[in-house]
């Protein structure tokens, strides 16, 4: 259930855009789709190896009010740091969103 009394954080979410300049170059960038109110429910750091040796990577949970216009291709900023979205997960019968995030290397 959704508790709308522990969203107190605010969470930018983003998606990836491209664009032509008048000179004929693409320009990559995150494009602000909302900033939203949210709750940040989970916070981990997991070790995974890598070809280089193991990595740390910090994971979040966060939960929005319900939207149906989110993918894994997009991603969000929280304090100033950009996670990529791995896996989106309703709540109820559309109350929320579950949004699991891993930093941005």
């Amino acid at each position: 259930m959704l508790n709308i009394g522990k969203m107190d954080r605010r969470l930018s979410l983003e998606r990836f855009t491209q664009t032509i300049e008048m000179s004929g170059y693409p320009i990559d960038e995150w494009e602000i789709l909302d900033v939203v109110w949210c709750e940040v429910v989970d916070a981990t750091a997991q070790e995974e190896e890598t070809d280089l040796g193991e990595e740390q990577t910090d994971r979040l949970t966060f939960r929005i009010r319900y939207r149906s216009d989110l993918t894994t291709a997009d991603r969000v900023t929280y304090e100033g740091t950009g996670y990529n979205l791995k896996q989106i997960k309703e709540v109820g019968r559309r109350d929320a969103l579950e949004l699991i995030a891993e930093a941005v290397k």
